[in-house]
């Protein structure tokens, strides 16, 4: 496909051969620097992981970055946010990855974040939350925190419907529910959808519990506030025991057959928890859990919570998943009043990178980046965010940070 601002690097498409990805040892791959520190942190792990793979395989493999746009830099040279064209790039070359983009609130332009989710149908938003050794936490024993959290992508409030107190769409709403369905809805209230189906649940549910089968994982979570909502987050507690029971029953036994005499014998063991005790839980029993399937707003909580138990968003990995595209990107905002200082954290952006190795099969470079984090966190040699909570902690720019990555490769 010809583009109209993006330059196709040389190197080879990744492709699908019978439903598995093909990844050739010279992969294109997109790449979104992002708005606000975007730039900084980008350019920051593209060094590390020309680095690992450069070390991990001596020259016979090699990633070559593709440029897409989006956020503020697209508007300035499409005219629009998200041009078609980024979108068309990431459908052909498959796998990407994006710094932050810039999302107003209450106003503006709807999220980037939301849209490329929906457009692309990445249903599946994954977050791997795990502690460093050496990164500052308030937790006594965060070395229990090791989860993965599988949040629904498209559904539920992604997909809300609003109307504003006062508005005649929303009178009118009121009027009929209070009329047809026996409501007593105040006239002036605002008023909102979130509509989850069985299908969207239980294409999450399966991810999360291939996840699990593949990685030796021991329990699935299925987490909701179905006491209290029960045909949207209670239904999504039920497709999701339905689907373990369905296509996986040979693999998996839940907590009540447990709790009745059954033996786990290796199977990966389903349950679900409250969306309020699963907070508590996860700072008072975090190793009881191990992946975790939430509704979109669930998972929009629990991912950040989490992961300020190990070191905050900052550091926080995530990707979002269909059955094969996938767009790993930088938890976090944008932070404009930090924006060219070379100043902060790439953590986040730097382990979605590594995701994004493990994702098409190069796990060596990946670990290789993991191994030179930590023992670059251990040395203390650290960015501001890190340096304020450490004591005798060598404070570095984000640059400088990334050089002492690569050389403890």
């Amino acid at each position: 496909m010809a583009y109209q601002h993006i330059e196709v690097p040389a190197g080879e498409k990744i492709t699908i051969k019978e439903g598995i990805l093909s990844v050739p040892d010279n992969p294109i791959l997109g790449v979104i620097w992002g708005d606000g520190i975007g730039p900084d942190i980008t350019q920051a792990s593209l060094r590390i992981w020309d680095a690992a793979v450069q070390k991990a395989y001596g020259g016979q493999r090699k990633v070559s970055w593709m440029r897409l746009f989006a956020g503020e830099e697209a508007l300035s040279i499409y005219g629009d946010i998200l041009p078609n064209e980024t979108l068309d790039a990431i459908r052909e070359f498959i796998v990407a990855i994006k710094g932050p983009l810039t999302t107003p609130i209450g106003g503006g332009f709807r999220s980037l974040n939301v849209s490329l989710r929906q457009i692309l149908d990445l249903y599946a938003c994954v977050r791997p939350v795990r502690w460093f050794e050496g990164v500052p936490s308030p937790l006594r024993e965060p070395h229990k925190v090791d989860c993965v959290i599988f949040r629904e992508n498209t559904e539920d409030v992604y997909a809300g419907i609003e109307w504003q107190s006062g508005t005649e769409k929303a009178k009118k709403f009121i009027e009929m529910t209070n009329r047809e369905m026996g409501t007593h809805i105040s006239l002036d209230a605002g008023i909102g959808i979130k509509p989850i189906t069985p299908q969207g649940t239980k294409r999450l549910v399966r991810k999360a519990i291939r996840y699990a089968l593949d990685n030796n994982r021991k329990s699935v979570t299925i987490m909701h506030k179905g006491n209290i909502m029960k045909y949207t987050e209670g239904a999504f507690r039920q497709w999701g025991y339905e689907l373990a029971k369905e296509e996986f029953g040979a693999y998996t036994v839940t907590e009540e057959e447990v709790w009745g005499g059954a033996k786990t014998d290796g199977k990966i063991l389903i349950k679900d928890r409250i969306a309020d005790i699963m907070f508590q839980q996860m700072l008072l029993r975090p190793d009881e859990y191990d992946v975790i399937a939430t509704p979109n707003l669930n998972g929009d909580y629990l991912s950040d919570a989490v992961a300020a138990e190990v070191g905050g968003v900052g550091i926080a990995p995530g990707a979002n998943l269909s059955d094969h595209i996938a767009v790993f990107e930088a938890t976090h905002g944008t932070a404009p009043k930090y924006a060219n200082q070379d100043k902060v954290n790439p953590g986040s952006l730097l382990l979605s990178g590594v995701m994004m190795l493990d994702y098409i099969g190069w796990s060596e470079a990946g670990a290789a980046i993991i191994d030179a984090y930590v023992k670059t966190i251990k040395q203390k040699i650290v960015t501001y965010d890190f340096a304020r909570l450490m004591k005798d902690a060598h404070e570095v720019k984000t640059s400088e940070f990334a050089a002492a990555i690569i050389s403890n490769l």
